[in-house]
């Protein structure tokens, strides 16, 4: 268990000397750890050296996994969620990161209405304009949240940003930026962005969320099929 309580030691001190040179306490910024592809007895490890969330990007995985692990944490959902994988989502999961289109929002808003919750979003919003990646753009963020004001149970937390790869930590927070200036202009203060590269810039830039894998739980095994969207 060393490895991974080490690890989470050493992420949680840059999470803090991050937030300490943006004038922000650590306290101000959740640390999700992203189980993905990582088996059941290292989330185990992670979860008793006190990781306060876990987040998956597929359905499936992470069905397997609450069930064998239970509640201990709150489980967030970060990757792409298919309207057919909806009610599967709100059995599983507390926030989910990636609301990016009017059809899962209505989706979302009549599961939930059916089991008297309300769900917890962040709109994915996709800053740089890839067409690799899902999320809405920035020119239509504004029509999406109108309509999902107008929802019961979908409550909108935040924004959610995945930038483009880049060979260094600075280079990533330009869309950083973006993304806070979004969220300033749009009146929310929750954004989800940064992960084990980035995470120290995203905070800099003013993270409340960010999710963060391999730092913790070590390089990921390839999966057997391509693809990292949630199923």
């Amino acid at each position: 268990m060393s490895d991974i309580r080490a690890n989470l030691e050493r992420v949680r001190e840059r999470l803090t000397r991050a937030a300490e040179r943006a004038g922000r306490r650590a306290s101000d910024v959740l640390l999700i750890g992203v189980s993905k592809t990582v088996e059941v007895a290292r989330i185990r490890q992670a979860i008793e050296a006190g990781v306060p969330a876990l987040g998956e990007n597929r359905v499936q995985e992470a069905r397997d996994k609450v069930t064998e692990l239970g509640r201990p944490v709150p489980w967030h959902l970060i990757g792409h969620l298919q309207t057919n994988k909806v009610r599967d989502a709100l059995e599983l999961f507390d926030v989910v990161h990636s609301l990016d289109r009017l059809d899962l929002a209505k989706e979302l808003d009549k599961r939930a209405r059916a089991r008297g919750r309300t769900v917890d979003v962040l709109v994915e919003v996709n800053v740089a304009g890839e067409a690799s990646k899902g999320g809405v753009g920035p020119d239509g963020l504004g029509g999406l949240l109108d309509a999902v004001a107008a929802m019961s149970a979908v409550k909108v937390r935040g924004l959610m940003a995945i930038p483009p790869e880049a060979k260094e930590p600075d280079a990533s927070r330009v869309w950083f930026r973006a993304l806070r200036k979004l969220g300033e202009r749009h009146g929310f203060t929750e954004l989800s962005m940064g992960m084990s590269g980035d995470f120290e810039v995203a905070i800099e830039e003013g993270a409340t969320m960010v999710r963060v894998g391999t730092a913790i739980f070590g390089p990921r095994a390839p999966r057997p099929e391509p693809g990292a969207e949630a199923r």
